[in-house]
């Protein structure tokens, strides 16, 4: 059904400038899904794997280093500060959406 929006209240007829706007919106939300996701893999590339921990193959001083390097990263928690970027940045993005498309609701 075309302009569906119409039926539904608190609603506006958007014009190409509005649509412009939610669409550059939308491509910055791609482009940040991108980063967070390049975040992410950087993240686990720091987490030393399981046979590291186990401490295949390696001598007692990597095993520390190893050891270190995940206890600190347990600490910094860099997995819960990305989650948390990435709910911020769909707010933030939902809010620029809103802020072009300008409902009158709730």
């Amino acid at each position: 059904m075309d302009n569906q929006h119409r039926q539904i209240k608190g609603y506006r007829e958007l014009t190409q400038a509005d649509i412009d706007l939610m669409n550059a919106i939308k491509q910055h939300g791609a482009t940040t899904e991108l980063v967070i996701a390049h975040v992410l893999e950087y993240i686990a590339e720091q987490r030393p794997s399981r046979r590291q921990m186990e401490g295949g193959f390696v001598n007692p001083e990597d095993a520390q280093a190893r050891a270190d390097e995940q206890a600190r990263l347990d600490l910094a928690q860099p997995e819960r500060w990305a989650a948390i970027a990435r709910t911020h940045f769909q707010q933030g993005l939902m809010a620029l959406t809103r802020a072009v498309a300008q409902p009158t609701f709730f």
